[in-house]
């Protein structure tokens, strides 16, 4: 038993963690936000909060099709509810069996997590709703920004044999999207194609670091 006297104060914790983000430590209690150059007038976001969808699968799921085309990523949630193409597990990996199916993605760890398929079609309509609200090129449409992070765990509980009682924990989480117009791509000049065919590797380094340090 702590005794009170060595228990610290809450003032005096609120005062370390003021003091750790001072010298440049994080708090690690708080989520980093990622999208923070992001024009809200030329994207549109999608939000769902307290899931009840599985985080890491869910996790992995979104990082499967952020940067990728609107159409093509709804494309591919289809096919992992129909099992045509596989979500490559990559951090949150343990316990998963091997698919052929990961190949595409280098991988040899993959599933089909259809709940968070699922979920995610949604968000993404509800987004792509919001743009065409807007009057954004919903066909011109990435998926810029998505970010998944823990909820709080919801507790219930499960009977063993002997009288016991284990925990039975349901892993929640948040998920947040945000679609943007593509950019457009210029196609260069057949004299710059020409140009550049001449040029060693090493010139045409050259090239992009003046062009760099001029900018």
């Amino acid at each position: 038993m702590v005794s009170k006297s060595l228990r610290n104060p809450p003032n005096e914790r609120i005062a370390a963690v003021i003091l750790l983000q001072d010298k440049g430590i994080a708090d690690r209690s708080h989520v980093r936000y990622a999208a923070t150059e992001i024009a809200p007038a030329k994207s549109a976001r999608s939000r769902g909060s307290y899931l009840r969808v599985s985080f890491k699968n869910t996790r992995e799921t979104a990082q499967a099709i952020n940067g990728w085309k609107l159409q093509r990523a709804q494309k591919f949630l289809e096919n992992v509810l129909e099992k045509k193409e596989a979500v490559p597990m990559r951090r949150y990996a343990g316990g998963t069996g091997r698919a052929a199916q990961g190949k595409q993605f280098g991988v040899s760890r993959a599933r089909w997590p259809v709940k968070s398929a699922e979920f995610l079609l949604g968000l993404l309509k509800n987004a792509e709703a919001n743009a065409d609200a807007k009057g954004l090129d919903t066909g011109n449409l990435v998926v810029k920004h998505i970010q998944v992070n823990q909820a709080p765990k919801q507790r219930r509980r499960t009977y063993r044999a002997h009288g016991r009682i284990n925990p039975y924990m349901s892993n929640p989480c948040h998920i947040e999207l945000i679609l943007t117009e593509a950019d457009e791509i210029v196609q260069k000049s057949e004299a710059v194609v020409r140009e550049e065919a001449h040029l060693s590797s090493r010139q045409r380094g050259a090239r992009v670091r003046r062009a760099i340090t001029a900018a």
